[in-house]
């Protein structure tokens, strides 16, 4: 770079461990089993109890396992060492996995509330017992892949859209053995279809948060609890900083912030203490403020800007 232009770098890339999802790719294999175990037999049960809610759970939990095997192959291509052309890598991998699990859960919303719909149209005798029985087995199965997902949905929408899957399923197990139990109470058949069309519900409003979220990131938004007001306040508040311009905050995948910035300093400032300690002040003070992964700074003196290209602006 020519005089009065540096970089600096918070850290060197991303962390030994790759993106914030690898670290739960063992516990996503065994929700996945988990996943296509309870599928083979909700599928069996629906069938010999007529169980639209049980069906419809194994439809949903078809689903789960694709999404789920989707984020175990991004992941896999995620963590892949960067290349010359490729600089971070398939990094954004995990949040097309994402993207796709988000499709997946308004697909099959929009099928349960169809199908539920056509139920009501046309009736059929589901028998409360043998639904009750698999959607038990399923439930339990289901907590068990929820408590493997917990920690890590908090750390990667990646994980968090394989969370949601089961989630839902969870919630699609709950209902139908609560509809089963009216059934075999009251006889009410309608409360079969009438739980397709709740688990059909209940998807949606998590989707659409966790949709937004991932838009958010393909779209280069700020990362989320970044205030980029604040961070150019702190900057501009260390000695010697006249103005900041050209400030960019985005996120490669989750867990992997990134901020540039161009910082005009006063010349004497540079020619005292120099580009270095300018640069140790500034990654110190956005380490200390904000959780941003990567760092890059361009310092220059005042009136440098006047010669930069209009697209830098």
């Amino acid at each position: 770079m020519g005089a009065g232009h540096d970089h600096g770098h918070a850290h060197g890339g991303p962390p030994p461990t790759g993106t914030a999802a690898a670290a739960y790719r063992g516990r996503l294999r065994v929700a996945l089993a988990i996943t296509l175990s309870v599928m083979v037999m909700e599928i069996v049960g629906g069938v010999l109890s007529d169980s639209l809610a049980l069906i419809a759970d194994a439809a949903h939990m078809a689903t789960d396992a694709l999404g789920l095997g989707m984020a175990l192959l991004a992941i896999h291509f995620a963590n892949r060492p960067a290349a010359p052309n490729r600089t971070f890598g398939f990094a954004r991998a995990e949040i097309l996995a994402a993207l796709a699990n988000c499709l997946l859960l308004l697909g099959v919303g929009a099928y349960l509330i169809y199908e539920a719909v056509e139920r009501f149209i046309t009736p059929a005798e589901t028998k409360g017992g043998l639904a009750i029985a698999f959607a038990a087995v399923g439930l339990v199965a289901n907590i068990v892949s929820l408590s493997l997902l917990m920690r890590g949905q908090k750390e990667s929408l990646n994980v968090r859209g394989a969370y949601l899957e089961v989630m839902a399923d969870t919630l699609g197990s709950i209902a139908v053995i609560v509809s089963a139990g009216i059934i075999m109470a009251t006889g009410w058949q309608a409360a079969d279809p009438i739980a397709s069309l709740v688990i059909g519900l209940m998807i949606v409003p998590r989707t659409v948060k966790l949709l937004r979220e991932t838009l958010n990131v393909l779209l280069e938004a700020a990362p989320k609890g970044v205030d980029m007001a604040e961070v150019r306040a702190h900057i501009t508040a260390l000695p010697g900083v006249l103005d900041v311009h050209d400030l960019h905050a985005w996120t490669i995948t989750s867990g992997m912030p990134v901020l540039s910035a161009h910082v005009v300093v006063r010349q004497e400032m540079l020619d005292s203490i120099g580009h270095e300690k300018v640069l140790h002040e500034l990654q110190g003070c956005l380490g200390d403020h904000f959780d941003v992964e990567h760092c890059t700074f361009q310092l220059e003196p005042s009136g440098h800007a006047q010669h930069e290209a209009r697209l830098c602006h």
